[in-house]
């Protein structure tokens, strides 16, 4: 693969003191790191299933995360990729999600994909343990987003007060 190449994450984690959920992707895509945010491509599902989930349109990514208690990061702060490939990442360096857990109100954690969850097993030392979602990208096309949105009902019950 001749444009494999490491890449560091330049996105800063979406949180806050009152954050009380973390979603955690592997690393941002292509799109994501051109737009600099999260879940950035069109094609990705994660945002109409938020928007579902709550029953609202979001027009202000940033603002919904933080007042719903969302926060949004990454497993991994560098790596060898090829474009978005989550299958092609090599030469992992994580990012410290336990520093962002102890400077929020994070008590769940949840990973979006198969490989997110595969590498906060791997190599993350956190506090809290990570519940595997799946993924919302278009890559996982055999998920309907009504089956993603089930899915994901967990994040809005962990919220629940």
């Amino acid at each position: 693969m001749p444009d494999v190449q490491r890449v560091f994450h330049t996105l800063e984690p979406l949180f806050d003191r009152e954050s009380r959920v973390l979603i955690l992707g592997s690393f941002p895509s292509v799109v994501s790191r051109q737009k600099s945010f999260y879940y950035a491509n069109p094609t990705n599902r994660f945002w109409p299933v938020m928007e579902t989930l709550f029953h609202e349109t979001i027009t202000d990514r940033k603002e919904f995360c933080l007042r719903k208690h969302i926060a949004l990061w990454d497993v991994i702060e560098s790596c060898t990729i090829h474009g978005s490939s989550d299958s092609s990442i090599r030469d992992v360096k994580a990012n410290d999600i336990e520093w962002l857990i102890q400077n929020s109100s994070v008590h769940a954690v949840f990973t979006t994909g198969a490989k997110a969850a595969s590498l906060y097993k791997k190599y993350v030392s956190a506090s809290l343990d990570a519940c595997a979602l799946p993924s919302t990208s278009a890559a996982n096309a055999h998920m309907r987003l009504d089956d993603l949105v089930k899915e994901y009902d967990c994040v809005r019950k962990a919220l629940e007060p």
